[in-house]
């Protein structure tokens, strides 16, 4: 069972979202629920006790924007909701990075791209699920693959810095083998988890939370290819 929720305050939007969701889930076979919302403070008052997996969220609306309520459910400790923005400007796309949106529709809503990224927002939350298995000298660990933001090499010793760091001896490339498109190698002692991206210079990749990855020369116009494709 797949938990939508649509936020915009327009019902006249969200029955029409509505209705499309519905047609997917027939024709893919998924089996759902739809929760609707008339405001971004509506959402954030019942939001803890059932997070969607996938949230249409409309930017534009009277009081909190969708950005904003995107921000705080992110800064609130959840990872897993697939965030899908509808907005009738593409002005908004940069500030996705923020809040690891899985995409952007633009209003009027197309049914087949409506369609397409739902199918990708049920791959991502599969994926979502799958953990790597670290053998330290200490412990195991099952760490969720969401929750690395990136991977380092110095001499033998790989670390993968996630919610905390862990350090192994193994070949980088063992660990990559693991990975999924999400993640980028960036020159040969760095792996990048696109998601955890907020910006990118020409020297260095900037973080969710603070830290910074260096960038090799070259490597810029890789990277920055990387975040475009990911948003399609």
């Amino acid at each position: 069972m797949l938990n939508f929720t649509l936020c915009d305050d327009s019902a006249a939007e969200r029955e029409y979202i509505k209705a499309l969701v519905f047609e997917w889930s027939k024709r893919s076979g998924a089996e759902i629920s739809v929760r609707e919302c008339p405001s971004a403070e509506a959402l954030l008052f019942e939001y803890e006790d059932n997070p969607p997996d996938i949230l249409l969220l409309d930017i534009e609306m009277s009081g909190m924007s969708g950005v904003e309520l995107a921000k705080r459910l992110r800064q609130n400790g959840n990872r897993l909701s697939q965030i899908i923005f509808i907005t009738a400007y593409s002005d908004y796309i940069a500030e996705g990075y923020d809040v690891a949106a899985l995409h952007y529709l633009l209003k009027p809503v197309d049914r087949e791209k409506l369609f397409s990224v739902l199918s990708r927002a049920v791959e991502k939350i599969s994926d979502d699920g799958k953990k790597l298995v670290l053998e330290t000298p200490d412990e195991t660990a099952l760490v969720p693959i969401c929750d690395i933001k990136y991977i380092e090499v110095i001499k033998n010793y790989v670390t993968v810095h996630a919610e905390r760091d862990y350090t192994l001896k193994m070949p980088l490339k063992e660990i990559e083998a693991e990975l999924d498109e999400r993640f980028i190698r960036v020159g040969r002692s760095y792996i990048v988890n696109l998601g955890f991206i907020t910006r990118v210079t020409k020297t260095e990749v900037y973080l969710k939370g603070g830290g910074t990855v260096p960038l090799p020369r070259g490597a810029y116009e890789k990277v920055n290819r990387a975040i475009i494709n990911m948003k399609r």
